[in-house]
């Protein structure tokens, strides 16, 4: 063989032959070389529900996950994922790779074992928005990484378990209900053969505030996307945090990881939203009546308020039925072409109402310079929900569709409330208007609406 020279000038010494180590077991290799008809069957088989959720199940011979208990109705102990069942090797926030991952405490492997013997059905619900399911070979990575962790993790329980992963921001994202529905429909389980009462749902995401435990300092928890309602140390206060639930929204017990596997004592939690109370508390307009008639001949009616405040439920409601013509930008895209429509419609005689944020007093006078133009009023409806309870109504707008979303609505993004809380100035009478018509958000509609809209959305 002809050695060659390297860039130094001397002779390279020839390659040396190592022996590759092979993370491939006899097993394996014997069982791909059998038939079809005779290999053993994956342990852990996944599917994708609606192109959003991945749904992975273990596989025990011998047992199964309805268990041992078939008197009665079904048990479920559902778990969080990430700090609550596992939490990572290396202390940071995100792992680095399959096998960067611990037990939370443990305890939690004969806990599992403990449930399943008892009769109870394992199930893992948790949001996952790092992973993508999108088929490009950059976005599989993140897949790939949970896939084989889950894998790794439930070879390590062997026990018959369930887990579900929401990857984006829909209807199966916690504390929706999506994940829990496609649970009880692999059991083929309806709600009325669940024993909500025996049920759990133990997870991190609880509203905690900031706290020191034995001796440790903890941060506060995210959110509250994990909470049950009916848990004690219950206390409701608005703050700046947007909280969520999910157990509640089951019907289902809760608890932490530190209460369930290590018996500690519940601490207190605050929620910034609550739409049950939110619905039961008088709000300072209650007292008076909404009436709203119509003043001139001609005018122009100007709405302010945040996305999903209730501007078009109150046009459609209020101001449609006295033949307003509407104006709106998320129909005609720009506000150029909104002032446009708008002045065509004055210029016929017609009243006109601006179904926009029009948040600050910029915006507002773009409007209010065109009823000077055509020597007509410009009156201003404030509509004074907060921004949670916007992103609320949102949600349950986009994903509710039928009675509660009849213009088919998409979910706004973030920014459509930060954007607006950044920008609103509270409009005032001596910006041009003729009057200031102030309107809180008040439910409207069926007992089957006002189910949906009393859970929990963000």
């Amino acid at each position: 063989m002809k050695r060659e020279a390297t860039e130094d000038g001397s002779v390279s010494p020839p390659p040396v032959k190592r022996r590759q180590q092979s993370s491939t077991t006899n097993k394996a290799v014997s069982n791909f070389f059998k038939p079809a008809s005779q290999k053993e069957p994956e342990k852990v088989t996944w599917r994708i529900v609606d192109g959003s959720l991945l749904v992975g199940r273990y596989h025990v011979e011998g047992q199964s996950s309805e268990n041992k208990v078939k008197v009665g109705k079904r048990r479920i102990a559902a778990f969080d994922f990430d700090s609550t069942l596992i939490s990572t090797k290396s202390k940071l926030r995100f792992a680095r790779d399959a096998n960067d991952w611990q037990w939370w405490n443990p305890v939690v492997p004969s806990t599992l074992r403990n449930l399943y013997d008892q009769g109870y059905t394992l199930a893992i619900l948790s949001n996952q928005a790092a992973i993508s399911l999108k088929n490009t070979k950059g976005d599989m990575k993140s897949l790939s990484n949970f896939k084989n962790k889950a894998t790794i993790v439930f070879s390590r329980l062997d026990l018959p378990i369930s887990i579900y992963a929401a990857t984006e921001k829909d209807r199966f994202r916690k504390p929706r209900l999506g994940m829990w529905q496609v649970l009880l429909g692999d059991l083929g389980l309806g709600i009325e053969d669940v024993d909500l009462e025996g049920s759990i749902f133990v997870g991190d995401a609880a509203g905690r505030g900031e706290s020191v435990r034995n001796g440790v300092k903890f941060g506060k928890d995210h959110s509250c996307c994990d909470r049950s309602a009916t848990t004690s140390h219950v206390s409701t206060r608005v703050n700046a945090d947007a909280v969520r639930d999910f157990a509640a929204n089951a019907g289902i017990g809760f608890k932490t990881p530190e209460e369930f596997f290590l018996n500690e004592e519940p601490m207190p939690f605050t929620r910034a939203f609550d739409p049950v109370t939110f619905l039961s508390t008088p709000t300072p307009l209650d007292t008076t009546p909404l009436v709203f008639s119509k003043t001139n001949e001609v005018e122009l009616v100007l709405s302010c308020g945040s996305p999903g405040s209730g501007k078009s439920s109150f046009y459609w409601k209020h101001l449609q039925p006295l033949g307003y013509e509407r104006v709106n930008q998320d129909i005609l895209k720009t506000r150029d072409r909104c002032l446009k429509v708008a002045e065509d419609f004055l210029r016929e005689g017609k009243s006109v109402a601006v179904d926009n944020t029009n948040a600050n007093i910029e915006a507002r006078a773009y409007w209010v310079n065109l009823a000077k133009k055509y020597n007509v009023p410009v009156r201003c409806v404030y509509f004074t929900a907060s921004h949670l309870v916007c992103e609320h109504n949102d949600k349950v707008r986009a994903l509710n569709e039928g009675v509660l979303n009849p213009e088919k609505r998409t979910m706004l993004p973030m920014v459509a409330f930060t954007s607006y809380a950044q920008r609103r100035q509270e409009p005032r009478l001596d910006e041009g208007f003729q009057d200031i018509t102030k309107v809180d958000f008040v439910f409207e509609g069926t007992d089957n609406g006002k189910a949906i809209w009393t859970k929990y959305w963000i």
